[in-house]
């Protein structure tokens, strides 16, 4: 009984990238993509310049920094050439709820098609990200997916200052 313990104790605090396949991955991620494209579809057109208070981003700035973390975290994460430096991809003046929601979609496909074409015996390589943060491929996924899902989040706020009723949970 003592063994079973300590084994279930060391798969609960495996990190995420060695507990989950490649499939299973991708399908929190196609599931984050949805959802994400959710509360997109939700904010009304008008509102995509909405801020909660005049010094944070506005809801189009919120989504497209979820965008471009996709492409910063998914790179080292996923191994991939990221399509574009962040600063190039910023927020144009006649940003439309189209053009934004091109953008997010983009870049989740981005990092899906990245984990879908990954060997999975890569996962374990040493990758930096940011220039900064030392770990392997499949801890820089795990960020990037709490990075994006921790924004979403933010995204509920607006949508009720936006006078609009969030959309519900996709845990499965």
């Amino acid at each position: 009984m003592k063994n079973l313990t300590l084994l279930l104790l060391l798969f609960a605090f495996a990190p995420l990238g060695a507990q989950h396949s490649a499939d299973a991955l991708v399908a929190d991620w196609e599931r984050a993509k949805a959802f994400t494209l959710e509360y997109l579809e939700a904010m009304p057109a008008d509102q995509l310049d909405l801020r909660p208070t005049p010094e944070i981003r506005s809801f189009a700035e919120l989504m497209t920094h979820i965008a471009e973390a996709n492409y910063g975290f998914g790179a080292p994460g996923t191994a991939q050439e990221m399509p574009s430096k962040p600063e190039d991809s910023g927020m144009d003046e006649d940003i439309t709820k189209e053009s934004l929601t091109q953008k997010v979609s983009d870049s989740y496909d981005y990092v899906i098609n990245g984990i879908r074409n990954l060997d999975a015996q890569r996962m374990g390589e040493d990758v930096q990200l940011f220039g900064q943060f030392d770990m392997d491929r499949a801890t820089a996924l795990d960020k990037a997916f709490e990075h994006q899902t921790h924004h979403r989040g933010q995204v509920s706020v607006y949508l009720r200052l936006a006078g609009v009723t969030p959309p519900g949970m996709k845990l499965f």
